[in-house]
């Protein structure tokens, strides 16, 4: 039931046809009788700007969840950037302060790495190599910097991508050790594929896999199949592997702390998600 009372979460970006989150958040809401829902709201980019500055001045904004292709145009709209969205470039969380600041946060990473520390790894004082130096793959790399990592390893086909991640990563984390250039995952105890390989039959693998040693952890950013073929051959090579979805769902206990609502878990959240295709 929405009413008078009810707190407005904008989930803003196109096409808004494949969105899952209110899917996610609106049964759990419900389920915990919190007045407040997930709106779709499928704005264009060419509009973007003038449009949130208007949305977050209504009384009863609780927050925007910013999704492509606006996440870069936010982070320029912001008075206030946490660390990962001063690594990233982008912004995924929005919220207004008191004062009516628009302070703004990055989470894609932190579900990554939430997800991680839940399957008992840990990314401090670890190793990661991070495939892909795009928006989620900085995101990964802000995170693990941010969770005590204390070498970090960017590869990107785009050669310049990777070494401006790294020099934000450098800036940020003085004492990180930081290079590029390499996919080769040998001696790594976190890797992570954050790039779309794996998105079609055929992909060719993000890096090779034999070169994968069976103890470390490995990631996916992939989602259009719960298994990739990566994570698969990672597995058979004996790795404890994540895959992609557990980023979503992980990352919305982040955000829903970040708007100032109660706690929860991964698992209350898939228990009560009521997501369709």
């Amino acid at each position: 039931m929405i009413s008078g009372h009810t707190k407005l979460l904008g989930h803003i970006g196109v096409p808004t046809e494949s969105f899952k989150a209110p899917m996610i958040y609106n049964p759990w809401f419900e389920a915990r009788e919190i007045d407040a829902v997930v709106v779709p709201m499928g704005c264009e980019p060419e509009d973007f700007p003038d449009f949130i500055r208007l949305l977050s001045r209504l009384r009863n904004f609780a927050g925007a969840l910013i999704t492509m292709p606006h996440k870069v145009s936010m982070a320029g709209l912001l008075d206030e950037a946490s660390t990962a969205v001063r690594i990233c470039g982008s912004c995924n969380a929005l919220r207004r302060d008191a004062d009516g600041r628009l302070i703004g946060d990055m989470f894609d990473g932190e579900g990554f790495v939430r997800g991680m520390q839940r399957k008992g790894r840990r990314a401090e004082g670890a190793s990661a190599l991070v495939v892909g130096s795009g928006g989620v793959g900085s995101a990964i790399a802000a995170s693990l910097a941010g969770a005590g990592a204390t070498s970090l390893g960017i590869y990107d086909i785009n050669e310049a991508s990777a070494d401006g991640l790294a020099g934000r990563l450098r800036d940020a984390y003085p004492s990180l050790s930081v290079t590029t250039g390499s996919n080769d995952p040998a001696g790594y105890d976190i890797v992570v594929n954050a790039t779309p390989l794996g998105m079609n039959p055929g992909d060719p693998m993000p890096l090779q896999v034999g070169r994968l040693n069976p103890s470390s952890f490995v990631g996916e950013v992939v989602m259009k199949s719960e298994e990739t073929a990566f994570l698969a051959a990672a597995s058979a090579r004996g790795c404890q592997t994540q895959i992609g979805t557990d980023m979503l769902f992980e990352q919305i206990p982040a955000y829903l702390e970040f708007f100032g609502f109660p706690a929860t878990t991964a698992d209350e959240l898939r228990g009560l998600a009521k997501i369709s295709y």
